[in-house]
C-alpha cells in the first residue's frame, strides 16, 4: 500500500507541473449547424467567416467543402455518404481548403481523391499536404513548349506532335478509344522521364480495372498514381479529382520533373458540376450549366505548363477526354473545352467500325503546338504526309462513283492505301521514335510501293530489329535527338528495301 501511495503522489506532482506550464486562454471554435441534407449537399448555418472550398467537419467524422456562400447559408458538398448527418448536425469550420497528400509515396498506389488508399496497402507517408485548388503558373514564369511527348502512336506523333506542357483534347463519341489512346500513352512513358497520373471522373470500376491492369501488364505502374472516383464515388469526389490530380502531379514538376495527367473524363465532371450548382441553386444557363463552368475547367487546365529555367525547368502535359453525342463538337462542353486546350485528337466512329484503329479523324483533328515540339528527325519525314493522307480521302471517296483510269491517280490512290495502313496501330504496340522515323522514311522514299498493304503490318512488327541490325549508328543518332543527314535517310531505306525484297528475312543483324 506504501509503495502504491508513492507512485499516486509522484503521479500527482508531475500532473500539477504540467498544469503549472500550461499557457491557459480562450480559444475560438466555429460552430455551425446543418439545416437541410439531401443528395451530398447540407445547407449549414452559423459560420459567416467560413471561405469558399473550405473544409469542413461534420458529426460522425464526415468530411465536405463549402462549394457556395449565401448570405445566411453555406451550400457544403459531402465527401462521403451522408448517412449520419441530419438537419440539426453540428459543423465545425477548419479555416483551411481541402488538401491533398503529396510525395513519391504516392506512385505506384491507387488513392481516391483525398489521398486514401484504395488498393489495400497500407497507409501511405505523404511528403506534404497541398491545396486541391492551386494557382497556374503565370505567363512570366512558363517558357517555351518544345520537348516531345512520345506517345508512341504512329499518327500522334507523325501528325499532331504533342509537346511538354502541353494541354491536347481527345474527343470522340462513346466507344471510340479515347481511353486508349491515353492509356498507350501512359504505357509508352515505361521508358521515359515522365511520371504519369490517372483520374477517373465517373467512370464503371470494372473499366477503371482494366486501366490499371493494362498498365501493370505493359507500363511501369510503379511510376503512376491512379486518382479514381468512380461512378459509385460521391459527386463531392468526383469534382475534386481532377484538381487533386493536377496537385499531385506538380509536385514533381515543381521540382524540376516530367509529369502526365490523364483525365478521364471531362464530360462527366461538367455533368457532375452542373448537378451540384442546381442542388445549391445556382442559376442555371446554356443545357442547364451554371454560368462558371467554362472558367471551372479553364482554371483547371491552365496548371498545365512548362515552366521556365528559373522554376526549376519542369513540366506538366494534361491530356483531357471529353465525350461527344453523335459526333457534334458543336455543343457546350466540347467547344468549351477545344477554345481552352491546344489542340484535340478527334476520333470518329465510323473509322472504328471501319476498324481503323487509332480511329484519328487527320481532317478535324491538330495539334496548336505541333511541329515545334516534334523530334527533328520526325520533321523532316512527316511533313507530306498529312497532306498525302487527305488528298487519298477525298480522292476514294470520288473514285466510288467511277473508276480510276489515270496512272497519277492509281499511284496516288495505291500510295494513299498504304499510307492508312501504316497509320493503323494496335494496342500495346508502341513504336520507338527510330521506328517511326525508319518507316516514314521508306514511305516517302517509295519502298512500300511495291509492297502489299497485308504486308506493312508484319514489317512495322519486325521494324526494332531491323534497324537495331542494320542501322544501330542512325538509331543512337536519333535517340541523341539529331535530325537525319542523307547518308542516315539512305541507309533506313536501304534496310527497309531490303526486307520487302526479302533478303533480311533470314538474319537482320547481317550487315548490309
Amino acid at each position: 500500500m506504501a509503495e502504491i501511495d508513492t507512485e499516486t503522489r509522484a503521479w500527482l506532482s508531475q500532473s500539477r507541473e504540467t498544469v503549472a506550464r500550461t499557457q491557459l486562454a480562450p480559444l475560438a471554435e466555429a460552430v455551425g449547424r446543418v439545416e437541410q441534407v439531401a443528395d451530398g449537399i447540407a445547407s449549414v448555418s452559423g459560420l459567416p467567416k467560413a471561405r469558399l472550398n473550405e473544409l469542413l467537419h461534420f458529426d460522425g467524422g464526415r468530411t465536405g467543402f463549402a462549394l457556395t456562400l449565401d448570405a445566411d447559408t453555406i451550400g457544403a458538398v459531402l465527401f462521403d455518404e451522408g448517412d449520419t448527418i441530419e438537419a440539426g448536425s453540428r459543423v465545425t469550420g477548419t479555416g483551411e481548403v481541402v488538401r491533398v497528400p503529396v510525395g513519391e509515396a504516392l506512385l505506384g498506389r491507387i488513392v481516391d481523391p483525398l489521398g486514401r488508399p484504395l488498393d489495400d496497402k497500407g497507409p501511405i507517408d505523404a511528403e506534404a499536404f497541398h491545396p486541391a485548388e492551386r494557382p497556374a503558373p503565370a505567363i512570366i514564369e512558363r517558357d517555351l513548349v518544345s520537348r516531345p511527348v512520345e506517345t508512341g502512336i504512329l499518327v500522334i506523333d507523325a501528325l499532331f506532335a504533342l509537346g511538354r506542357g502541353q494541354r491536347e483534347l481527345i474527343i470522340g463519341d462513346r466507344a471510340t478509344g479515347k481511353t486508349s489512346i491515353a492509356i498507350d500513352t501512359i504505357i509508352n512513358q515505361k521508358n521515359s522521364d515522365i511520371i504519369c497520373v490517372y483520374v477517373a471522373v465517373g467512370q464503371r470500376a470494372t473499366a477503371v480495372e482494366r486501366v490499371i491492369e493494362a498498365v501493370r501488364t505493359h507500363g511501369a505502374p510503379e511510376r503512376c498514381i491512379f486518382v479514381v472516383a468512380s461512378a459509385s464515388a460521391s459527386p463531392g469526389m468526383q469534382w475534386i479529382a481532377p484538381f487533386a490530380g493536377f496537385t499531385m502531379a506538380e509536385y514533381f514538376r515543381d521540382r524540376g520533373g516530367h509529369a502526365l495527367v490523364v483525365i478521364d473524363d471531362l464530360t462527366k465532371h461538367a455533368a457532375t458540376h452542373r448537378e451540384l450548382a442546381l442542388l445549391t441553386r445556382e442559376p442555371p444557363g446554356r443545357e442547364a450549366y451554371p454560368g462558371d463552368i467554362f472558367y471551372l475547367h479553364a482554371r483547371l487546365l491552365e496548371r498545365a505548363a512548362m515552366l521556365s529555367a528559373e522554376r526549376g525547368g519542369g513540366s506538366l502535359t494534361a491530356l483531357p477526354i471529353a465525350e461527344t453525342d453523335a459526333g457534334n463538337l458543336s455543343a457546350y462542353i466540347p467547344t468549351n473545352l477545344i477554345s481552352i486546350t491546344d489542340g484535340q485528337i478527334v476520333l470518329n466512329s465510323r473509322l472504328f467500325a471501319a476498324n481503323q484503329r487509332p480511329a484519328v479523324d487527320v481532317g478535324l483533328s491538330v495539334s496548336r503546338v505541333g511541329g515545334k515540339a516534334q523530334h527533328p528527325a520526325l520533321r523532316q519525314v512527316s511533313g507530306r504526309i498529312r497532306l498525302d493522307y487527305s488528298q487519298f480521302l477525298e480522292l476514294e471517296m470520288f473514285t466510288r462513283f467511277g473508276g480510276i483510269s489515270d496512272n497519277r491517280i492509281k499511284a496516288q490512290m495505291d500510295r494513299g492505301e498504304r499510307i492508312r495502313t501504316l497509320l493503323a496501330q494496335p494496342r500495346f504496340a508502341s513504336l520507338r521514335m527510330v521506328d517511326q522515323i525508319g518507316l516514314l522514311t521508306a514511305l516517302g522514299a517509295g519502298a512500300l510501293d511495291a509492297m502489299p498493304p497485308a504486308d506493312i503490318l508484319a514489317l512495322r512488327a519486325r521494324i526494332p530489329s531491323l534497324i537495331d541490325g542494320r542501322a544501330p549508328e542512325v538509331a543512337r543518332s536519333i535517340a541523341a535527338g539529331k535530325p537525319l543527314d542523307d547518308v542516315q535517310r539512305s541507309e533506313l531505306v536501304a534496310a527497309v528495301r531490303a526486307m520487302v525484297a526479302g533478303n533480311s528475312t533470314t538474319d537482320p543483324e547481317t550487315p548490309q
